[in-house]
């Protein structure tokens, strides 16, 4: 994957921001660069999130299809609202292995690139087995911190790339936890990740537009 297609996904998760405000930043930040700049927002935001322009993500989508799903996030409602992507089995979301394949699925019924998230090299290449577009490594211990993964524990995201590799050679390696400068996706990148996620490094940034330009610097 070329620089240009490394993916730099913004979670906002459930942080009390501006969601348009972060998308306009996101989208400017994206159209004078050249880099794939994504937003996933809470899924009442979404629709707003989208009219920005911005490539927009869900947090998640639920293992259901239409029917009687009171307090379900329906993969098809997403993409109706403007979402291109989702993740799936965010640490802070955990399924069950048959409701991420489930929830897999669903996005893929309803046109949505998915992205996997997994604690570990183990878990890693099991998610890959499933066939998402891609997987996120994130050591729990390490989001919402100050050092990311590929600076305080390399070795995850090379064995993780390795056991996604062994598995499945088109799934796509992503990592996060702690990633909030340039020198995070350049380290992510030469450790053969081929896009990152984050969140608290934005979302509570009193500079957005300067972060985000710092991590596309790291393209």
């Amino acid at each position: 994957m070329s620089d240009s297609d490394t993916l730099i996904l913004v979670n906002l998760k459930a942080y009390p921001c501006d969601p348009v405000e972060i998308a306009e930043t996101c989208a400017a930040v994206a159209d004078d660069t050249g880099a794939r700049v994504a937003v996933a927002p809470q899924a009442a935001h979404l629709a707003a999130v989208a009219d920005t322009g911005v490539e927009t993500w869900a947090q998640h989508v639920s293992p259901v299809e239409h029917g009687s799903h009171t307090g379900s996030t329906l993969a098809e409602a997403v993409a109706d609202a403007g979402a291109t992507g989702t993740l799936i089995n965010h640490s802070e979301n955990r399924l069950k292995l048959a409701d991420i394949d489930a929830s897999l699925d669903a996005a893929e019924r309803a046109g949505l690139e998915t992205v996997v998230c997994a604690n570990n090299p183990a878990q890693s290449g099991a998610a890959a087995a499933l066939g998402p577009d891609a997987v996120a490594v994130e050591p729990p211990e390490l989001i919402g911190g100050d050092v990311s993964v590929a600076t305080a524990d390399p070795a995850i995201v090379e064995d993780s790339v390795a056991a996604v590799e062994a598995v499945d050679a088109d799934v796509d390696l992503f990592c996060g936890a702690g990633v909030s400068t340039g020198e995070d996706v350049t380290a992510a990148g030469e450790l053969g990740a081929t896009g990152v996620l984050l969140a608290s490094g934005v979302a509570k940034a009193a500079d957005p537009e300067a972060v985000l330009r710092d991590l596309v610097s790291g393209l």
